[in-house]
């Protein structure tokens, strides 16, 4: 066992329904930029499911600590190639290390950072993805100002207490600003543990 490797244990429970949201909407060939890759358990089981061998994933981070667990996953799967070695990439820090992509995933990082991270975010995604790129956004959201679940909100509640900066997004305001940035909005798909997985685009 690669003692660097960390495990989130949410990251087995929800993979599988990712995976099946983000499939429709991944390009067949060229590369996907993961912001946040945390453990890089996520992103490394993703590769190894195989219906895009084209297809070349990389890993970012900002922590150290983060990209050493990508690396030793992605060593560990053997997914070679597939999975670039982990970037190191803060949204708030400019110009990225990566100038384009074909997509570009984000889970679960909005709400453990400043607002100031996904206005970064954001900007970023329209500067590297190419015409006709996508964007995937995954996590909790409110919807019009309203949390989607109780436990939605309780968890809301936990975030603010721990940094008041932190918190559940709103996905319309979250919208405005991707469509201020040129990106359109397509899909939005209801997930397990009162998440949503929302889909926007570069036009052509």
């Amino acid at each position: 066992m690669n003692d660097a490797r960390l495990y989130f244990p949410a990251t087995e429970r929800n993979r599988d329904a990712i995976m099946s949201a983000l499939d429709p909407w991944l390009p067949a060939e060229g590369t996907l930029l993961e912001i946040a890759s945390g453990s890089g358990e996520h992103l490394t089981y993703f590769a190894m499911q195989g219906s895009r061998p084209k297809l070349r994933w990389i890993p970012s981070d900002p922590d150290p600590e983060h990209r050493a667990s990508i690396d030793a996953w992605r060593s560990e799967r053997g997914v070679g190639d597939r999975v670039a070695p982990a970037l190191d990439l803060d949204v708030l820090r400019t110009p990225w290390p990566i100038d384009a992509v074909d997509a570009l995933l984000c889970c679960n990082m909005i709400h453990i950072a400043p607002w100031e991270a996904c206005l970064g975010l954001l900007a970023g995604a329209a500067t590297i993805l190419g015409p006709g790129g996508t964007f995937i956004l995954y996590g909790p959201f409110t919807r019009e100002g309203a949390h989607t679940a109780p436990s939605n909100e309780a968890f809301d509640a936990r975030l603010k207490e721990r940094d008041p900066a932190w918190g559940v997004r709103d996905l319309n305001v979250v919208t405005e600003h991707a469509v201020a940035h040129g990106l359109v909005q397509r899909h939005v798909e209801a997930m397990p543990a009162n998440n949503l997985c929302a889909i926007f685009h570069r036009p052509r």
